[in-house]
């Protein structure tokens, strides 16, 4: 799946795709209250009420640049909170190349946050060490986000990600730490959106009077822009994850962005009385 804007080329590069089994993330959003909100059928939900949602990354081309956003789970990975999250050996990469982008024409990866299924195609395994797997990219995180990771990965799980997708960058030499909101190049800028993570930060593309905004993990599914008070078992501050929800979708409510989830298809965003929804 691709859209344009502007002069900018966004290309979804998804690793998995499911339909429910998203209660361990969302547990409000059960069958019945999502069967209530019928603009969510069929593209972000099926008729029984279970979520549509996919893992995967967005490649954003610019005359200049070839961006990756997010780098999904990874192959080859261990000690994963999802046990079907380890030991993955997907095709992705191999997807990647076929949609016209291989590795070594990339130029950026830039990651919203560390969580596990934002950073794991950051790394991949050879000879036994895990090494950078885009030859010629730089790797841009938020400077909070990496912070706090580096300073607070004290479960198994955190610091296992830390140490196979994140600390292989930095000891490579390829990682640019950034403010939340900094701007990357004249279509690229970042919108700092904390609370699903200390450093979380949604992405804004600009680009010949078009716009499009990639949220990352503000919000995991549509479905949160009603309930905005739904806020995913993985936050880490769950109510300022709602603060930040709240703000992004008044900011580009009834506005011709075009708004691309972390883990769901593009749409814009309406106002909805006192919330919102996504329309396609």
């Amino acid at each position: 799946m691709s859209w344009t804007v502007g002069r900018v080329k966004i290309t979804k590069v998804v690793e998995m795709e499911t339909v429910g089994h998203t209660r361990f993330i969302l547990p409000q959003a059960t069958p019945e209250k999502i069967q209530q909100m019928p603009w969510l059928i069929p593209h972000f939900a099926n008729d029984e009420g279970r979520l549509r949602m996919s893992v995967h990354s967005l490649v954003i081309e610019t005359p200049s640049q070839r961006i990756v956003v997010d780098t999904c789970i990874g192959n080859d990975k261990q000690g994963r909170g999802v046990p079907t999250w380890n030991n993955l050996n997907t095709p992705f990469l191999q997807t990647m190349t076929d949609a016209g982008y291989p590795l070594e024409s990339i130029d950026m990866v830039l990651c919203t946050h560390l969580h596990v299924d934002h950073v794991g195609w950051n790394t991949r395994l050879k000879d036994g060490q895990w090494v950078p797997t885009f030859p010629k990219a730089r790797y841009v995180f938020g400077k909070t986000e990496y912070d706090y990771w580096a300073a607070h990965s004290d479960s198994a799980e955190h610091r296992a990600v830390f140490d196979d997708s994140v600390k292989p960058i930095v000891d490579a030499g390829r990682a640019d730490l950034v403010a939340s909101d900094a701007k990357l190049s004249d279509e690229v800028s970042l919108i700092s959106t904390p609370g699903h993570s200390p450093g979380h930060m949604s992405i804004l593309i600009r680009s010949d009077g078009q716009e499009a905004l990639l949220t990352g993990d503000v919000a995991h599914h549509p479905c949160q822009m009603a309930h905005l008070d739904w806020s995913s078992t993985a936050d880490s501050d769950p109510v300022r994850s709602i603060v930040s929800r709240r703000e992004l979708f008044s900011r580009f409510a009834d506005t011709p962005t075009l708004v691309i989830g972390g883990h769901y298809n593009p749409g814009h965003i309406k106002r909805d009385g006192d919330a919102f929804r996504l329309d396609v």
